[in-house]
C-alpha cells in the first residue's frame, strides 16, 4: 500500500532524510520511533505530500504531491501538535467531511464517544478548545471516516482514560482493513497497538522488525492497588486514571489493556508505598 523508494530530504545542506527505503501494507500497524530529530515527523510530511523530496513515495501506487486530493482522501491523521485553526468547530468538521467526501455525523459520533459534546463548541473556533478536547476533535475527524491510512502522532497524549478506552476500541475495528503508522518517542508507549517496530536514528532506519501481537488493542483490565499508608500525591496521580478508593489505601479502576507498560511505569515511581497489585483481564472474569 505505501512504499518509501530511496527518500532523500534535505533542509538546505543537512540531510534529514538519507536514503529510506520502506514498505507498509495493509494490517501492518507500525510504530514509528526514535529521538528527537531522527527524521520521524519529516517523514510523515513526506508520505502526506507536504514536502518535496528526492526518491518517491506512493500511497496505492499514487504520489501524494502529484494526486493530493484523492490520496488524503484515504488518510486519517492526526498530529502531536494541533494546527492553529480559527475555524469554528463545525466549519471544521464540515470542511473535512467534504474533503474525503465522508459523513459529519459519523464524525460528531466518534467525538460523542470519546467524551467531547461537538454540539457546545459547534461555534466555538477549535483554536480556543483545551488540548485534550483538540484531541479528541481530531481523533473523531480521522476515525469517523473510512480511512486506508491512519497516521498518528503521539495520538493519545491528551486523552484521558475513558477517552483512551474508546480510541483503542476504534483502532481495533480498523486493526485488519488498514494500514496504521502511530509515531513517538517512546515505544513502550505504543508497544501494544502494534505488529512492527521500525526505529530510525540520524535520517535512517536503524530497525525494522515484526513483533509478536500478544495484547488485544481492545482488552481492558481491572485493576486493585493496595498501599501500606496513605499518600495525597499518589491518590491524586490515580485518581486522574479513574480510580476510586474507599479509605485511601485500597484503589480499584480499569485500564486499557494497551495501557498496561504505561500504568505500571506510574505505579513504579510510588514503589515503595506498594503492597499489592492485581491485575485481570475483564473478558475472564466470571
Amino acid at each position: 500500500m505505501i512504499e518509501f523508494q530511496n527518500v532523500v530530504k534535505k533542509f538546505r545542506r543537512h540531510e534529514v532524510l538519507k536514503g529510506i527505503d520502506l514498505t507498509i501494507e495493509r494490517g501492518h500497524r507500525v510504530a514509528l520511533v526514535g529521538s528527537n530529530g531522527a527524521g520521524k515527523t519529516t517523514l510523515i510530511r513526506c508520505l502526506l505530500g507536504e514536502y518535496t523530496h528526492d526518491g518517491r513515495v506512493v500511497i496505492d501506487g499514487m504520489e501524494p504531491r502529484t494526486n493530493r486530493q484523492t490520496v488524503l482522501a484515504k488518510v486519517g491523521f492526526v498530529p502531536q501538535l494541533p494546527p492553529p485553526l480559527k475555524m469554528p468547530v463545525g466549519q471544521l468538521i464540515r470542511f473535512a467531511a467534504t474533503v474525503c467526501n465522508s459523513d459529519t455525523e459519523r464524525m460528531v459520533s466518534v467525538a460523542n464517544d470519546l467524551g467531547l459534546d461537538v454540539g457546545r463548541f459547534m461555534h466555538q473556533p477549535f483554536v480556543k478548545l483545551s488540548g485534550g478536547q483538540k484531541q479528541k476533535l481530531l481523533i473523531a475527524i480521522a476515525l469517523g471516516r473510512d480511512s486506508e491510512l491512519l497516521v498518528l502522532d503521539e495520538p493519545a497524549a491528551n486523552l484521558d482514560p475513558e477517552a483512551r478506552h474508546i480510541f483503542f476500541d476504534l483502532l481495533a475495528k480498523k486493526k485488519d482493513e488498514a494500514a496504521m503508522i502511530i509515531s513517538s518517542h517512546r515505544l513502550d508507549e505504543v508497544a501494544a497497538l502494534v505488529n512492527r517496530v521500525v526505529e530510525m536514528d540520524q535520517g535512517e532506519v536503524v530497525l525494522d522488525d515484526r513483533v509478536a501481537e500478544l495484547v488485544d488493542i481492545s482488552s481492558r483490565l481491572s485493576c486493585r492497588v493496595g498501599l501500606i499508608r496513605q499518600e495525597d500525591a499518589f491518590a491524586k496521580t490515580i485518581g486522574e486514571w479513574g480510580f476510586a478508593s474507599d479509605d485511601g489505601l485500597t484503589w480499584q479502576g480499569e485500564i486499557s489493556g494497551p495501557d498496561r507498560l504505561r500504568f505500571l511505569g506510574v505505579l513504579s515511581r510510588y514503589a515503595a508505598l506498594l503492597a499489592n497489585i492485581q491485575l485481570n483481564d475483564t473478558g475472564l472474569e466470571h
